[in-house]
């Protein structure tokens, strides 16, 4: 069982910067390939970023490739997600989440078992 729990969200202008953090507890989270998705409002959940147990992978959206960056620290059992140049279209709930070890297919959120409980981006125009 791994929890996840996600901050470092809020109000930001466009052009501005953030870093989500993505703290997880429980065992072996080193071994499991993590993502961030996002969901704005009257839309459907999206993949913005996945990176493999190593790190030595990583995978974007096309709307995230250039200004978001996926990087973790097993040490610290966190994943962060750097995203900048925000614009008001990244408005959304981000959420990261645990993808089954050994998953490929780190695009598609049913590849995913574990999900944190989401923090606010507000991009403000």
């Amino acid at each position: 069982q791994v929890q996840l729990v996600e901050s470092g969200g809020e109000l930001v202008q466009a052009g501005g910067s953030l870093r989500l953090s993505c703290a997880a507890s429980g065992r072996a989270f080193s071994s499991y390939p993590v993502g961030w998705f996002r969901q704005a409002p009257g839309k459907d959940r999206e993949f913005v970023a996945a990176i493999s147990w190593s790190g030595g992978s990583t995978f974007y959206a096309e709307a995230a490739k250039g200004r978001f960056t996926i990087s973790r620290d097993n040490a610290k059992n966190t994943v962060y997600l750097q995203m900048s140049t925000l614009k008001p279209e990244d408005t959304a709930v981000y959420y990261c989440a645990a993808a089954k070890i050994g998953s490929r297919w780190l695009t598609r959120s049913d590849e995913y078992l574990y999900w944190g409980q989401g923090t606010q981006v507000t991009v403000s125009s």
